[in-house]
C-alpha cells in the first residue's frame, strides 16, 4: 500500500513537471489591439485598485489597473526600513504578539470591507500565516490601522474571508493543534486525539472599523484552506475547505491524499450567535495580542488579551455540516447568487458545485451518511448540484464575473477555464505562464462583480521577463473577459509570492474621504512641536529627548550638542507641511534601525544609542526641494563624564540650556 501511494505521488510530481513546462506559443506576443487595453496614458488614473498579497514579503502592494503599475507597497506583517514601519517607536507596537515581537510574516489573502454584499472601498484585510493575525488596513490612509493575533491557532492561511456586511472576518487554522488552554506537550503521534482545529470569528464595528474577537468554534482537527461566506440566500452560513481528513501528521503529500472525498464544512453563524446569546459558549483562558494604531496620536498601542468564548461543534450539532467533495480541496467559492457553492480539488478531475437550496434540504430530510469526529457528513449527491467535467488538471481557485460564468485556475495544467454556472459547460480557457495559483476578479467574490478584467497570479515566470539570477520575479497576468473569449493583455511583475488579490473601481476608494495630510492642530502625538518654536531638546536621565520640526528646508534644530556615551536619544520629529505628498524624512549616521519617513502633519520617533564619541550627520532622506541637500545638522557626541552642557542652536544661535 505504501509503495503504491509513493508510486501515486511520483506519478503526480511527473504530471507536475511536464505541465510547468513551457505552455504552446509562449512566445507569442501580446498583440498590438491587446495591448492597447491595458495601456493608460502617462497623467491619467488607472480602472481600479487591486490590492496583492505579499506572500512571504509580509506586505501588501496596490496596483493599478489595467496599467499593472505598483503604486505602494503596503506595510503590515514585516519591517519596511523605507517606512519606519516596525522601526519608529510608534509603530513597533504593531508587530507585537504574545510571542514578543515579531517582525516577519507570511501574508497570502486580501479582503475588501463590503456593504450589501458588494465591495464598499472602506478597508481591505490582511491575514499573517505563520503567528497567526488578521489587519485591517484603512483605504483613506493605505496604513494598517489594527493588527489582532488569534488564539488556538497555528498556521492561518484560511483567512481573513467576510460576511456580506463585513460583520465578521473569519479565519481557520492550517495546522491543528492542542488548545491553548490544555497542556500541549504531548506526542505528534496523538493527533487525532489531541489536536484541534478552531475558527474565529472577528466582529467589525460598522463605522470604525474596530475589531474583536467575538468567538470561536473548535472543530475536528483537519486542515482548513480557504473559505467564502454565504450571500443573499445563503448570508449567515460560511464554507471552509477542508483537507487531511485522514489526520495524517507527517509525509502529508501521501498520507493526506488516501480518501477520494474530504470535505467542504458548511458553518451555520447564526445559529453560532444564539447559541452565545443562550450562554452556550464556555471562556477558555488564552493569551492573544489587539494592536492598534491612531491617526491622532500617531501612535500605536499593544494590548494583551486573556480569554476567548469558545463552542464545541461536536456539542452543537446543528452548527456545522461535512460536505464531501474531491479530492483535498482549495478553493471554496461562492457564486454572486449565494446558491452555487464551488469546490476545486487540488487532485480531483473535476470540478464539484453544491447547491445552498440542496444543502438546506439534506439537513432537513438528515440526509446523513454518517459523523466526522461528531460533525454530520451530508450525502454528496444530495447537496451535489453538478459536476464540470474534464475541465483541466489542478483545480485551485474560482472567481465569477456576474454574468453568469466562472472562472477556474488550474495549477497543473497551468491555465484559466471559464464555464457556465447554470449548465457547468467549458466555454474557454487561455494558457498561464506559468502554475497559476489564485485568480481575481474585481468584486469577484462579491453580490456584485466588476467583470471587465480577470488577473492571474503565477508562481513561475520562466522566459517571461529579464532573468535576475536564480530566483526570478513572480507574476500576475492580466486578461479581458468582457468578451466571450478571454484575451492576454498584459502580464506585470509582483513583489514577494503573489497568492489571492482583490480590486475595486478607483473611483469607490479614492473618491472616499481619502488623507492627504493630517492637520497640525489635530495632532495629539505627546512630543509633538507644532511648530519651530516648539522645538527643544530635554534630558530625562540618560533618555535624551529632540523635540524636532521638518519643514522645507531644515530642520529645527539643526545641531545639537551635550549628548553623552550611554544616552538614548530620541528623534520626535514633526512633519510641519500642510501641502499633500511632501513627507520628509530623517537619518542619522550609524542609527541601527532605520530611517523615519514623516507624512505632513505627522509625528514619529527614532530611537538611536550612539556607540562612539564624535560628530554625527543627520539628515533627510527624501528629496522635497531643491535644496533637498541643505537639509541636515550635527549631533556632537561627548564621553559619559563630559561636561559639555545639553544645547541645541539653529541659526548659530542657542536656544537650549544644559538641563
Amino acid at each position: 500500500m505504501k509503495f503504491n501511494l509513493w508510486i501515486g505521488g511520483a506519478c503526480f510530481a511527473l504530471i507536475l513537471s511536464i505541465y510547468s513546462c513551457k505552455p504552446k506559443n509562449a512566445s507569442t506576443a501580446v498583440s498590438g489591439d491587446a495591448a492597447a487595453k491595458a495601456y493608460v496614458p502617462p497623467g491619467k488614473y488607472d480602472e481600479f485598485y487591486n490590492f496583492v498579497s505579499g506572500g512571504f514579503s509580509g506586505q501588501m502592494s496596490a496596483y493599478g489597473l489595467p496599467s499593472g503599475r505598483l503604486l505602494r507597497v503596503i506595510p503590515v506583517f514585516s519591517v519596511d526600513p523605507e517606512k519606519g514601519w516596525g522601526y519608529s517607536e510608534e509603530t513597533k507596537p504593531m508587530l507585537m504578539t504574545s510571542h514578543g515581537f515579531v517582525p516577519w510574516d507570511d501574508l497570502h489573502h486580501p479582503e475588501l470591507s463590503q456593504t450589501n454584499g458588494e465591495v464598499d472601498g472602506r478597508w481591505v484585510f490582511g491575514n499573517a500565516n505563520n503567528t497567526p493575525r488578521v489587519a485591517r488596513i484603512d483605504l483613506k490612509t493605505f496604513r494598517t490601522a489594527e493588527i489582532i493575533e488569534l488564539p488556538n491557532s497555528g498556521g492561518n492561511h484560511s483567512s481573513p474571508f467576510i460576511t456580506e456586511n463585513t460583520e465578521y472576518v473569519v479565519a481557520g487554522t492550517r495546522f491543528s493543534v492542542p488548545a491553548d488552554n490544555v497542556n500541549g506537550d504531548v506526542a505528534i503521534s496523538t493527533y487525532k486525539e489531541n489536536f484541534k482545529g478552531h475558527l474565529s470569528f472577528i466582529s467589525v464595528d460598522k463605522t470604525s472599523g474596530s475589531m474583536d474577537l467575538a468567538f470561536q468554534i473548535q472543530c475536528p482537527g483537519v486542515n482548513f484552506d480557504l473559505s467564502h461566506a454565504g450571500k443573499g440566500k445563503s448570508h449567515g452560513w460560511f464554507f471552509f475547505s477542508c483537507y487531511n481528513t485522514e489526520q495524517a501528521n507527517t509525509l502529508l503529500e501521501v498520507n493526506a491524499s488516501q480518501k477520494d472525498k474530504d470535505f467542504i464544512m458548511a458553518v451555520n453563524w447564526k445559529k453560532a450567535e444564539e447559541y452565545l446569546k443562550a450562554g452556550k459558549g464556555k471562556k477558555v483562558p488564552v493569551r492573544y495580542a489587539h494592536n492598534v494604531y491612531s491617526d491622532e496620536t500617531h501612535s500605536a498601542t499593544h494590548t494583551i488579551k486573556n480569554e476567548v468564548t469558545v463552542l464545541n461543534a461536536k456539542e452543537l450539532k446543528d452548527l456545522c455540516y461535512m460536505i464531501p467533495c474531491p479530492k483535498s480541496p482549495h478553493g471554496c467559492d461562492v457564486d454572486p447568487s449565494g446558491e452555487y457553492i464551488v469546490g476545486s480539488g487540488k487532485l480531483a478531475a473535476l470540478i464539484p458545485v453544491f447547491s445552498f437550496d440542496k444543502l438546506q434540504k439534506a439537513i432537513a430530510d438528515k440526509s446523513f451518511e454518517g459523523e466526522y469526529d461528531g460533525i454530520n457528513v451530508i450525502k454528496y449527491e444530495a447537496a451535489l448540484y453538478g459536476e464540470v467535467k474534464k475541465p483541466g488538471l489542478g483545480p485551485l481557485h474560482t472567481e465569477f464575473d456576474g454574468k453568469g460564468n466562472a472562472y477556474t485556475s488550474f495549477f497543473v495544467s497551468s491555465e484559466v477555464v471559464k464555464w457556465n454556472i447554470k449548465d457547468l459547460k467549458v466555454l474557454d480557457r487561455v494558457p498561464t505562464y506559468y502554475s497559476v495559483g489564485h485568480l481575481c476578479v474585481p468584486g469577484g467574490d462579491s453580490k456584485k462583480p466588476f467583470g471587465k478584467y480577470l488577473i492571474a497570479y503565477n508562481k513561475i515566470t520562466k522566459d517571461r521577463y529579464l532573468p535576475t539570477g536564480p530566483e526570478l520575479s513572480q507574476s500576475a497576468q492580466l486578461y479581458d473577459i468582457s468578451g466571450d473569449k478571454m484575451q492576454l493583455i498584459l502580464d506585470f511583475p509582483t513583489i514577494g509570492e503573489p497568492h489571492y488579490a482583490q480590486a475595486a473601481p478607483a473611483d469607490l476608494i479614492r473618491n472616499n474621504g481619502q488623507v492627504k495630510l493630517f492637520k497640525i492642530d489635530e495632532n495629539k502625538h505627546p512630543r509633538a512641536a507644532k511648530g519651530e518654536g516648539e522645538s527643544k531638546v530635554v534630558r530625562e536621565g540618560n533618555k535624551v529627548h529632540v523635540y524636532m520640526t521638518a519643514i522645507r528646508s531644515h530642520f529645527s534644530p539643526d545641531n545639537i550638542e551635550g549628548v553623552r556615551m550611554g544616552d538614548e536619544v530620541y528623534f520626535h520629529v514633526t512633519n510641519l507641511e500642510q501641502d499633500w505628498d511632501v513627507p520628509h524624512g530623517f537619518g542619522i549616521k550609524g542609527a541601527n534601525n532605520a530611517e523615519l519617513l514623516i507624512m505632513p502633519g505627522e509625528t514619529t520617533t527614532l530611537k538611536w544609542q550612539p556607540d562612539r564619541v564624535g560628530i554625527f550627520p543627520m539628515y533627510c532622506t527624501d528629496f522635497c526641494s531643491a535644496l533637498h541637500q541643505e537639509m541636515q545638522g550635527y549631533v556632537r557626541v561627548s564621553p559619559a563624564t563630559s561636561k559639555v552642557p545639553l544645547s541645541f542652536t539653529l541659526g548659530g544661535n542657542s536656544t537650549q540650556p544644559a538641563k
